[in-house]
């Protein structure tokens, strides 16, 4: 009781800043406590001229760091609201006032147990960015390295708590209000944003994605990562080298400095096309506040808070999609949504296939210069309510990250396609992993895999049917004599199978070279 009303007296602080924004439509639409919704409703203010999703961005930010996370999370869900509803909330700008030093010299000085001055020859007082979750200032390591020091923002540990708990209860109210929507699990989406956070409040994490980034890319021509200096990182502080480049938010310097643009945009469809399909883990933020140019024309990228993992399986649907779309297919695409269980099997797979070539059709038909793969999987994801798709946060993170990849891109080069200029690598991964040989070379592999364990399983089983003739568990005596049984008779079988099963894609692959 006393959780709730707690609740509704954030929520009403809520609607009223939603109502002073025109936005409260959030609340209206969504049938989560209508009486607040209502009461605030007598504090609206017209804003004409702005979108919806205008006006939500800019109630959103008065909220607060909690709320502008739970702006971005929406922005990548175009079926919730729509398209052009989601593109505004991409613009969410994570920006704050920042914090004073002497509260970051104190966080630093416990941290590492030891004075500033010790820790660093040199320390700039005033930050060069602050967000939500944390700011940056740069320094000068005790042996002459010039670092950028990032430093978590005091309380914002217990203030994100305090909403992923309002969240969750505005998400239970959602499901129970309006059944429609537990197909969209809001619950899950919540969970999602809570784990997400709760790795970008330990910089660890992120100094451990940065590195796992750099490592992925060392050989990678024209993009690079900055080192992370690990003796001067913790759970609140996070050190890495500093980068010296002209950020992407600034083309005027960019424009008067000579800078090859044909080779950067390259380098953009390269650095996104090895992330995403060949190591599966991509920085999922690359705004262009994140990203920088150096002298020699690399993409250099910092703040690994958020970033993407793509299993092999979701690589191989997403190629597969991608494909059928591009060669007109509609019929593969459809068939691919539904072996891979994206589409319920009661729906109808001609009418996927329908859908599909009318959200394609106005776009593939268009220059390839013209051409926007992350507009087409939003307009894929928009049609997810009439067929029940049950959409992966993976695949909205990819593609909330496709479009802003494609922005910076066309920043550079407006007539960009970067699906061509990262032909070669795509026929080079569609060979090795879309081709029935790789098909057979993976299952292999991961029967392998598997092989490895197979005496510990056998190991096992034998311990428990021991633990049973020993009276440990009691089973009535069929049972019993039935595990005695197939202790003695399961090996050879199984081994036989296991055989069988090599020798077959044995030969297989032989046939298909």
């Amino acid at each position: 009781m006393l959780t709730a009303c707690r609740h509704t007296a954030r929520l009403l602080q809520i609607a009223c800043v939603l109502a002073r924004h025109d936005a409260l439509f959030v609340l209206e639409e969504t049938r989560i406590a209508p009486l607040v919704a209502g009461f605030s409703c007598l504090l609206r203010r017209p804003h004409k001229g702005k979108r919806r999703g205008q006006r939500l961005a800019e109630a959103l930010t008065k909220l607060g760091p909690s709320f502008i996370k739970l702006g971005q999370a929406l922005s990548t869900r175009p079926d919730l609201f729509g398209e052009e509803f989601a593109r505004d909330l991409t613009g969410l700008q994570d920006k704050v006032p920042p914090f004073p030093f002497t509260r970051a010299r104190a966080i630093i000085e416990e941290a590492f147990d030891a004075p500033l001055n010790t820790l660093f020859a040199h320390f700039e007082e005033q930050p060069i960015a602050a967000a939500s979750i944390a700011q940056v200032h740069y320094a000068v390591t005790q042996d002459g390295r010039d670092v950028a020091v990032k430093i978590l923002r005091p309380g914002i540990a217990a203030a994100f708590g305090r909403d992923i708990d309002l969240f969750f209860w505005l998400a239970r109210l959602m499901e129970k209000n309006l059944p429609a929507t537990r197909r969209l699990q809001p619950g899950e989406m919540v969970r999602t944003l809570a784990d997400s956070v709760a790795l970008e409040l330990d910089l660890r994490y992120e100094a451990a994605a940065s590195a796992e980034l750099r490592e992925n890319t060392k050989n990678d021509e024209g993009f690079y990562v900055p080192a992370v200096e690990w003796s001067l990182t913790s759970e609140r502080v996070l050190t890495s080298e500093r980068i010296y480049g002209i950020p992407v938010s600034d083309m005027d310097t960019l424009k008067s400095g000579g800078y090859d643009f044909d080779k950067i945009a390259a380098n953009a469809a390269r650095m996104f096309f090895n992330q995403v399909f060949r190591d599966g883990f991509f920085h999922a933020d690359p705004h262009p506040g994140n990203i920088f140019i150096l002298h020699d024309n690399t993409i250099a990228v910092v703040d690994f808070g958020i970033m993407g993992r793509m299993a092999r399986r979701d690589r191989i649907f997403l190629a597969e999609i991608l494909r059928g779309f591009l060669f007109g297919d509609y019929e593969r695409v459809a068939e691919i949504h539904f072996r891979y269980g994206i589409v319920p099997p009661h729906k109808s797979k001609e009418h996927f296939a329908q859908a599909c070539r009318a959200i394609a059709g106005p776009i593939i038909n268009k220059p390839l210069n013209e051409i926007s793969v992350a507009r087409l999987l939003s307009q894929l994801f928009a049609v997810s309510a009439q067929f029940e798709m049950q959409l992966q946060p993976q695949l909205l993170l990819l593609q909330k990250t496709m479009m802003l990849t494609e922005g910076v891109g066309r920043s550079f080069k407006p007539d960009i396609n970067m699906w061509k200029l990262a032909e070669p690598l795509i026929v080079d991964w569609a060979e090795k992993n879309l081709s029935p040989r790789a098909e057979i070379t993976y299952a292999l592999h991961q029967t392998a895999l598997r092989l490895r364990h197979f005496p510990d399983v056998l190991d096992k089983f034998e311990r428990a049917v021991d633990k049973l003739n020993e009276g440990t568990v009691a089973l009535d005596e069929t049972s019993l004599r039935a595990l005695r049984q197939s202790r003695n008779t399961i090996a050879a079988p199984l081994a036989l199978m296991v055989t069988g099963a090599l020798i077959a894609a044995f030969f297989a692959w032989f046939i298909i070279l």
